[in-house]
């Protein structure tokens, strides 16, 4: 397999794996206008040269969207292999490139979110095992955060306190999300609209900034679905996925 690494130079031309659509579409221009204001900071999106879901995505943990403390560290943001990529060791080929990346870098090591069981767009728990992580930290929710040090002295990175025990203090469903996910431009309007047809308390908080993020009540930013003040899912919701869970 042959890799590439998106650049501001050739953002608008390659594809962005985990929305294949044309620019065109609002999934891939909202992905892209954020990862153009994230490369000056530091981010690395290498994937496959083939169209799919093959890729990683890090960056350093300091400029992370997330409300940790690593300093030193490089988070992951996302790695992904999926369908008939799975099975052929990209993973491994994208985790040895951050890993080597990384190193030159001097970082300390990688960190990036788990969870005790396989969560939704969270990675595999069995997979970082096998590469040499452990869990260094973990929310009152289940979310936890996994790291590979580069040396045993490495200090360990952690959640924020308060990102420890997520809450928000708002009545109803509140949605807090950012648009690292490219799936979020599509979907969340569609939640939004769904809620207001059916009369159900609901509102989107979309964190726009790296400070908003690392202040944000959740160790998990991308999408963090609340209910009456209480952590729900991480999982992404279309209409018939939302009317379900507030059926329940």
């Amino acid at each position: 397999m042959e890799y590439i690494k998106v650049t501001k130079d050739n953002l608008e031309k390659e594809h962005i794996c985990c929305a294949i659509s044309n620019n065109k579409d609002i999934q891939v221009s909202s992905k892209k206008a954020w990862l153009a204001d994230r490369f000056d900071e530091g981010l690395v999106f290498l994937k496959s040269i083939e169209r799919g879901k093959c890729f990683i995505e890090y960056i350093p943990a300091e400029n992370a969207w997330n409300p940790i403390v690593a300093e030193g560290y490089m988070y992951i943001d996302c790695l992904w292999v999926s369908g008939s990529f799975k099975g052929h060791g990209y993973s491994n080929d994208l985790l040895g490139a951050c890993i080597e990346d990384s190193k030159e870098k001097g970082k300390k090591g990688l960190c990036i979110l788990c969870a005790a069981k396989k969560k939704p767009f969270l990675a595999d728990p069995k997979f970082l095992k096998y590469k040499g992580f452990s869990m260094c930290d973990e929310a009152d929710i289940g979310i936890q955060l996994w790291y590979l040090p580069f040396s045993a002295d490495a200090e360990q990175p952690r959640f924020k306190d308060f990102a420890k025990h997520p809450h928000v203090n708002d009545e109803g469903y509140v949605l807090l999300y950012t648009s690292q996910c490219p799936f979020n431009a599509k979907y969340v309007p569609i939640v939004e609209q769904t809620a207001k047809e059916h009369n159900i308390p609901f509102r989107a908080i979309h964190i726009e900034s790296k400070e908003q993020a690392q202040n944000a009540p959740t160790p998990i930013t991308t999408y963090a679905l609340f209910y009456n003040g209480e952590y729900l899912t991480n999982e992404q919701m279309n209409d018939t996925k939302f009317l379900k869970l507030t059926a329940r």
